[in-house]
């Protein structure tokens, strides 16, 4: 097999190290950026055997991690060869690679070739006429990658023949953790899991993950989003993110779940485009996130999880929302309410609340599971009519369906005492933390297109000292509207309506910039990395 041609020379990397003439690391300013969080739980609410298994799902996650810089990157080993700047490894460890996760993915090592959109999934050369020449059906397989046999023709290669001996080992690992499991739902998970890995036939496994109930250690483990690919958004990279479960918080968030099905029916669109209908019992959890590794640790952290994401699961039994709370009270706390008191006019900075960041963050992943996973004329599913632009409209769908979703709620008086300016006030400072994530982001983008159409709309206002108003009315009626736009888009699969909204939209205005270069200034962090391991969980 042609090895990959995105290898970065040591001696580059080793000439930038030799650029720093002074104490001071010109990689410091880009590392500073995300800011240290330690990851831990109380080990005290879990069972002996549990404990045993945190060490094996944290050597799968590590696995999980190593696959990954495969599908980003290529030879991690290679890359780090003779880098001693400190701040240097940090960024090239937390972008995995030399590609500024939070800038486009610019390269921000010197004599870097920029990243290919399609990551290490594919050949950097292949060009997308020379893939749908390709006669094999399988090369749209979320669990492959594309390579060249001897003769450089194309070939589809299933990530357990691509990455065998990592996939082997973790697939013993799930295994012998099984073997320790006490509950049978994950017993059951783990065990399919880890055939999964050894065949990339992922249905049953993910069936026995929405089955799940009574666990208390969750795992997602293996091939999970399609971000990383921006050339075609069909392949899976591989992450691994292990998990205790808040039960108290998350028997508030099981209220919820009755009223998805009334929320679907009152969908702002024609009778066509909310004819599916909407699990009345999904999972909906909180959880302590105690392990991050892979795809969920590149760059911006995810604080909330809503998946499978394979359409059939998806009709069968709905999704889990997990809410990742330590996580998401560390944004809040370390990065917007920072932000929000630099673009929040003082009246309303009272209205920014971690409850109102926790609900619109929660019902964000209950809106990825509303509206349609096919089309409503040739029953594509959305993800592959709309291909590379799928996660940017599907993001800005959920963010503003999930405002959409609270709104509704409490008029019906399902959410109690609800103020709804915290809500919308609270999502306004949030675009300004999501927007640091850059165009390379699909969160970034959705933002981005969020807050053009909120300026348009007199939703929200600017005034001259650079404080940002709220209208709760005009808000109220553009959010409708946009929900009702995203849903007809990915109901009609209009890929080429899709792509002009991200490329019109979807970019910085100079009035973004000028706040998100003061926020800049202000040296607030842009995200977190972690403090994590069995050390820190004191195993």
């Amino acid at each position: 097999m042609k090895k990959i041609l995105l290898l970065v020379t040591a001696g580059a990397l080793l000439g930038a190290c030799q650029e720093r003439k002074t104490a001071e690391s010109p990689y410091r300013k880009l590392a500073d950026q995300y800011v240290e969080f330690t990851l831990t739980t109380d080990t005290g609410k879990l069972t002996e055997n549990e404990k045993k298994m945190l060490p094996l799902l944290i050597r799968t996650a590590d696995l999980m991690d190593s696959i990954f810089w495969q599908n980003a990157y290529g030879d991690k080993e290679s890359l780090f060869k003779e880098v001693n700047d400190p701040y240097l490894v940090k960024y090239l460890a937390i972008n995995y690679g030399p590609w500024d996760r939070l800038d486009a993915n610019k390269p921000f090592v010197p004599d870097v070739p920029k990243k290919p959109l399609g990551a290490n999934f594919y050949p950097a050369d292949m060009s997308k006429e020379e893939f749908d020449a390709l006669e094999d059906s399988a090369k749209t397989d979320w669990y492959s990658v594309i390579r060249r046999d001897a003769e450089g023709k194309l070939i589809v290669v299933p990530f357990h023949e691509a990455y065998p001996e990592a996939t082997r080992e973790a697939a013993a690992l799930l295994k012998e953790a099984a073997g320790l499991a006490e509950e049978a739902g994950l017993k059951k998970y783990l065990e399919l899991r880890a055939e999964a890995l050894l065949t990339d036939d992922y249905l049953a496994s993910d069936m026995a993950w929405m089955e799940m109930q009574d666990n208390t250690l969750d795992f997602v483990v293996g091939p999970i989003e399609t971000y990383e690919d921006a050339l075609f958004g069909y392949k899976a990279a591989h992450s691994g993110q292990i998990l205790v479960k808040d039960k108290e918080w998350s028997r508030k968030l099981s209220l919820y779940a009755q009223h998805l099905p009334r929320l679907q029916e009152n969908l702002p669109v024609a009778e066509a485009y909310r004819q599916e209908k909407a699990n009345a019992n999904p999972d909906m959890n909180a959880y302590e996130v105690i392990y991050y590794a892979g795809d969920c640790n590149a760059g911006s952290k995810n604080i909330a999880i809503n998946l499978p994401n394979d359409p059939r699961v998806q009709t069968a039994k709905g999704s889990r929302k997990l809410q990742l709370k330590n996580a998401m009270q560390a944004k809040f706390d370390k990065i917007l309410v920072p932000i929000s008191k630099l673009v929040i006019h003082p009246d309303q900075q009272k209205h920014v609340g971690f409850d109102a960041f926790f609900e619109n963050t929660m019902f964000h992943e209950v809106a990825h599971g509303l509206g349609l996973n096919y089309t409503i004329t040739d029953k594509q599913d959305v993800r592959s009519a709309l291909k590379d632009n799928y996660t940017s409209i599907e993001e800005g769908k959920a963010d503003i369906l999930g405002l959409y979703c609270i709104t509704r709620l409490a008029e019906w008086g399902i959410i109690p005492e609800k103020e709804l300016l915290d809500n919308y006030v609270t999502f306004i400072a949030g675009i300004f933390r999501s927007t640091r994530f850059g165009a390379a982001s699909a969160h970034g983008k959705a933002n981005m297109m969020q807050f053009d159409r909120f300026m348009t709309s007199g939703s929200i206002s600017r005034d001259e000292q650079g404080f940002y108003t709220v209208d709760a009315a005009k808000m109220q009626q553009e959010i409708t509207q946009i929900v009702t736009d995203y849903l007809t888009i990915q109901g009609d699969g209009d890929y080429q309506k899709a792509g002009a909204l991200i490329r019109e939209k979807g970019v910085v205005s100079p009035i973004l910039q000028q706040d998100l270069d003061k926020i800049a200034g202000a040296g607030i962090p842009k995200d977190i990395f972690f403090k994590q391991g069995t050390a820190v969980l004191g195993l």
